[in-house]
């Protein structure tokens, strides 16, 4: 089993933090993971995306250029993902925030409104956590029950008064789908 997945959005979304948590999370099972970020200079509004390899074998590539999953947080990062998402590859859309269909037929499209999710737990930040659950559930290559102590571990102990709003989040962005 090999799951090569894309994640894209803009600089804020905590595109770079769901691929590490990705990672964290596949390394825990005991799966061989790569994950390679890329985001602009600016600290907020810039391109993010995260391409993520989880695999049971070794890894021979850590580029993600044909993904098999690709979830899209915002308009800008349609048409990249959809033109490189291979055929039959699973692509979830943030319709919060994009209003566009992509144009091919031959993958499987889930839309969800990630962001109305978040706010109804507390706040849009927690928008990336709500798509981690999401995309785990759709690609079933995550088990996101325990995720605790990888947050634990992710977010600085100050930040850790925020972990029951994470996991709701994953919990609904799990349920969401």
């Amino acid at each position: 089993m090999t799951e090569k997945s894309f994640f894209a959005g803009f600089g804020g979304q905590g595109i770079i933090s769901l691929g590490q948590i990705w990672a964290y999370c596949a390394l825990k099972e005991g799966k061989n993971v790569t994950f390679f970020p890329f985001y602009g200079a600016e600290k907020r509004g810039g391109i993010a995306r995260a391409g993520v390899v989880v695999s049971d074998e070794e890894i021979d590539s850590p580029l993600v250029t044909t993904p098999d999953s690709v979830l899209v947080m915002n308009a800008d990062s349609l048409p990249l993902c959809e033109g490189n998402l291979k055929p039959g590859g699973l692509m979830l859309i943030n319709s919060s925030l994009v209003k566009d269909a992509p144009k091919r037929s031959d993958i499987r499209l889930f839309t969800a409104d990630l962001q109305a999710l978040a706010e109804k737990i507390g706040h849009s930040r927690y928008t990336n956590m709500v798509a981690l659950g999401a995309m785990a559930k759709l690609t079933g290559i995550l088990n996101v029950e325990g995720i605790e102590p990888i947050l634990k571990k992710f977010f600085p102990e100050d930040k850790h008064k925020f972990l029951p709003m994470n996991i709701a989040a994953i919990q609904a962005g799990f349920g969401a789908v």
